[in-house]
């Protein structure tokens, strides 16, 4: 078993696990898909995987988790699952969609890095494993080109990101760090003013002009851009190869150690989806704008809807070597104490369906379980 000993629990990311939801179900912690379309039908004559009688999966409505969007749209989670129920939670927040994790209202789920980190740590270790990646990139920094030009120019001025201690805050902090300016982490005061605002409600407050540019994943920086913002820096080209995780696909202990077929099911259908999407991606982009209209009520416009795809890499790789990055992020920006994240990656059953799919194998980076 991998080491456990952790510490994370500053006051930063106390506040973040304290945030209110913005959508909850009966269950308390997400909001359920409500439409079931034919590719969701259970085919005839199917068995259950594990005796099962159902998987729970969540996700976020959020173009960086189109994996799970066209994998519920074109029905591969069920298919891959057989004759067990495939259902889906969508989440408006990772800590919601951790807390959902350790109760058993879902068994597997896709979520960007910080959240997992976190519920790793928290719980020494105890609560999750990443099985898989899912996408990389999308992710932003967009303003306004009237107040800034250049990139020096966001000293002295309003930043939005999604919430305190998320993937995209964190990433703002390490580049302003960088810059050799300062903001102190919890209360986004300093050279550069860090507002947290969550993503609905960030292009109201660009054309309001309570700020004046955000750091933020897609869909929400094309809605920007839709609004007259310019995108100053794509943060691709801060990591090497352009790539760094955005989505990771995480499954709890508890159900990875008793239902070891249905988690390489779910991965196996991720591996199609994924496969899918690269082969077609006009046909997966419509299908992932489907499920959000499914999902949340509206779908995206062309002009939100295209960019924001074309800016979101998916693939198979959990890509952990960056994930390990972004947690040395945190800890600079004081968000962090020295995790350990020995064993926080379970990359076996992946690596088995990659091997039996003829694709390359994936690497955890020294994290995984020993």
């Amino acid at each position: 078993m991998p080491a456990t000993r952790s510490t994370l629990l500053r006051r930063g990311l106390a506040a973040v696990a304290a945030l209110p939801l913005l959508t909850l179900a009966a269950c308390g912690y997400g909001s359920e898909s409500k439409d079931e379309p034919a590719a969701q039908k259970v085919a005839a004559g199917a068995e259950k995987i594990d005796g099962l009688d159902s998987v729970k999966i969540g996700y976020f409505g959020n173009l960086t988790h189109g994996t799970a969007l066209v994998g519920v749209n074109k029905g591969y989670f069920q298919k891959a699952l057989g004759a067990t129920k495939a259902s889906y939670q969508v989440f408006n927040a990772g800590p919601s969609e951790i807390e959902a994790l350790n109760s058993g209202s879902i068994d597997i789920g896709w979520i960007g890095p910080s959240p997992a980190i976190n519920g790793y740590t928290k719980s020494a270790g105890k609560n999750l494993r990443i099985v898989g990646g899912s996408a990389s990139g999308g992710v932003k920094l967009v303003v306004n080109p009237a107040k800034i030009k250049s990139l020096k120019d966001v000293k002295g001025k309003r930043i939005a990101t999604p919430q305190l201690g998320n993937t995209q805050d964190v990433a703002l902090l390490n580049w302003i760090s960088e810059q050799g300016w300062k903001v102190d982490a919890e209360s986004g005061k300093g050279d550069v003013s860090v507002i947290r605002t969550d993503n609905k409600v960030t292009p109201d407050a660009y054309k309001s002009g309570s700020i004046d540019g955000a750091w933020v994943p897609e869909p929400t920086a094309s809605k920007l851009v839709a609004e007259g913002a310019k995108v100053l820096l794509d943060e691709s080209d801060l990591w090497p190869d352009k790539k760094f995780v955005i989505t990771n696909i995480i499954v709890s202990q508890k159900f990875l150690t008793e239902h070891p077929k249905a988690v390489e099911a779910v991965l196996k259908a991720s591996v199609d989806i994924n496969k899918y999407i690269n082969a077609s991606p006009d046909e997966a982009k419509a299908a992932a704008n489907a499920q959000l209209k499914a999902d949340s009520g509206k779908e995206l416009p062309a002009e939100i809807l295209d960019p924001a795809w074309k800016s979101i890499q998916f693939t198979n790789d959990p890509l952990a070597a960056t994930l390990n990055s972004e947690a040395e992020h945190a800890v600079k920006a004081g968000l962090l104490e020295d995790p350990l994240l020995d064993g926080i990656y379970d990359l076996a059953p992946l690596n088995k369906v990659l091997q039996a799919a003829g694709e390359p194998t994936v690497d955890d980076a020294g994290l995984g379980v020993k």
